[in-house]
């Protein structure tokens, strides 16, 4: 810091003479008085400075994250695609089938559907016996062959639960069913099993 000493007279005129202390030769004046008074305008600074991007993130919103595609299970107890709202779950097969399902389209995913089943995460697909063949998971054991092989529905290489309330089952059956049909087909003067039990035997719905 400066001294200023008591004036002096030079050349007739009074003037004040001022000391520089050691060390300090060269210095610029501090730009504050006080260093106190720096530092809590500094602070101030970066304080609206926050308070400026907290305004800015609230109107226009943070970037959003791209959600990892998830499983769900949907109202009828299939695997689901998860949407990215984290509440709308849509059947496996309503994936990449050319129609928008989810809130914002994103079951349309260009990444996703660009090389299906390739680009299809794990939980969507299901093979067949003939492994170049699929399905999409949800179509595993809803008694209809999916496959072309009745894989999707019979053992050994899927597993499926009996044949259910609303279903009759047949020793064999004709494309498009493979152990049960659905029992309103029964009695309905059309062969859907090989041994004619749905015309015979079947009691119906």
């Amino acid at each position: 810091m400066n001294k200023t000493f008591p004036q002096v007279e030079v050349n007739g005129k009074a003037t004040a003479r001022t000391e520089v202390l050691p060390g300090e030769e060269g210095r610029a004046p501090l730009c504050c008085s006080r260093r106190g008074a720096c530092l809590s305008a500094f602070l101030l600074l970066l304080l609206a400075t926050l308070a400026a991007l907290t305004a800015l993130g609230a109107i226009f919103g943070t970037p959003p994250r791209t959600p990892v595609a998830q499983a769900c299970v949907t109202l009828t107890n299939r695997t689901g695609f998860l949407c990215h709202d984290r509440r709308s779950c849509i059947s496996a097969s309503g994936v990449c089938d050319g129609i928008s399902t989810c809130p914002h389209g994103e079951d349309e995913d260009e990444a996703l559907c660009r090389d299906v089943p390739q680009s299809l995460p794990r939980f969507l697909v299901a093979r067949c016996g003939d492994p170049v063949s699929w399905i999409y998971s949800d179509q595993r054991c809803d008694g209809t062959n999916n496959c072309g092989d009745c894989s999707d529905e019979l053992t050994p290489v899927t597993a499926c639960p009996p044949c259910g309330p609303g279903w009759w089952r047949c020793p064999s059956t004709f494309f498009k069913y493979c152990d049960c049909i659905p029992r309103r087909l029964c009695r309905d003067r059309v062969q859907h099993c090989s041994d004619w039990s749905d015309e015979s035997s079947c009691p119906g719905p």
